[in-house]
């Protein structure tokens, strides 16, 4: 449904995309995972037909980005990722405006966006401006299906807004995922990368990896462990002078300490100890996909 074929994009001097290739099949929930600035949106803007790639091809449905950008526009919906609807209009004016751009009317496609207008439908008559920051993800998710696309292009939906609308969120994308709709979704949360079916890594640019999460996951091949003791400051500042660290990061309230091959939980308590660290936890443990995304920054 989505394939790109050494994709690259500049600004001057910063190289946004650089030699990006992936494809995306039909009906697929797709993540495109990085931080900001690793090139999520611009590659997404070539692929909505907003941006001209410098070099590279790809094609969306079967369309030409370049050549067919006009037919292509009627077939994908498009989040962006700031909010970029009409605030001062209502929930109801937003969404007759969108579907009237596409030359269709709400009532051919509400079956589509009907589970989540449900949810808007008490606040039809608010501008979009006073709404929360989930329901206007919702809102604007509407708005990108009124037509209903082919392909649905999602550039950080979920930044910004909260634990619960986050959850939501997915919960949708997942009743999309059902009715055969093929998703694009871009993320810099490593906690998202697993509810989708494959994903793509991203750093300045570049793509480290494409698998399934578990698939990821598994690229992690070095010892790991999580580690805890009282002065959470001072115990990353000695085991990353350790002999046996490669790297040490924190992870919520534990480190996570990758080492060197042979190096087991007792020693790295005896060095902890000669240091006069104080409750000191130790365990190991299986990689997630950050742990994966980190060393593939690090390592390639």
């Amino acid at each position: 449904m989505i394939e790109v074929e050494n994709i690259s994009k500049a600004y001057g001097e910063t190289r946004a995309v650089q030699d990006v290739s992936l494809s995306v099949e039909a009906g697929e929930l797709f993540g495109l995972i990085g931080p900001d600035g690793a090139g999520k949106t611009t590659l997404f803007k070539i692929l909505v037909t907003l941006l001209l790639p410098d070099a590279g091809r790809a094609t969306v449905a079967g369309r030409d980005v370049v050549k067919d950008f006009r037919a292509l526009r009627s077939m994908v919906g498009y989040m962006p990722g700031r909010f970029s609807l009409y605030p001062d209009l209502s929930v109801e004016e937003n969404l007759h405006f969108f579907a009237t751009v596409f030359g269709t009317t709400i009532a051919a496609n509400y079956n589509l966006i009907r589970e989540i207008y449900v949810q808007l439908e008490p606040f039809k008559n608010r501008r979009a401006g006073a709404l929360s920051g989930g329901m206007k993800q919702k809102l604007a998710l509407c708005c990108a299906l009124i037509h209903k696309p082919e392909v649905l292009f999602l550039d950080e939906p979920t930044t910004g807004v909260d634990a619960v609308s986050r959850k939501e969120f997915w919960e949708m994308l997942g009743s999309l995922k059902k009715r055969g709709l093929t998703i694009l979704v871009s993320t810099p949360y490593m906690d998202e990368a697993s509810l989708c079916d494959r994903i793509a890594l991203m750093q300045t640019g570049k793509l480290l990896a494409i698998d399934t999460p578990s698939g990821v996951e598994k690229l992690f091949k070095k010892p790991l462990f999580a580690v805890k003791a009282n002065d959470t400051y001072r115990l990353i500042q000695d085991l990353r002078q350790a002999p046996f660290t490669i790297t040490c990061y924190a992870f919520g309230e534990f480190l996570h300490l990758t080492t060197r091959d042979g190096f087991s939980e007792q020693q790295i308590a005896h060095y902890l100890a000669e240091r006069q660290h104080q409750a000191v936890e130790i365990r190991p443990i299986e990689a997630g996909i950050e742990d994966s995304f980190m060393d593939l920054m690090q390592h390639g």
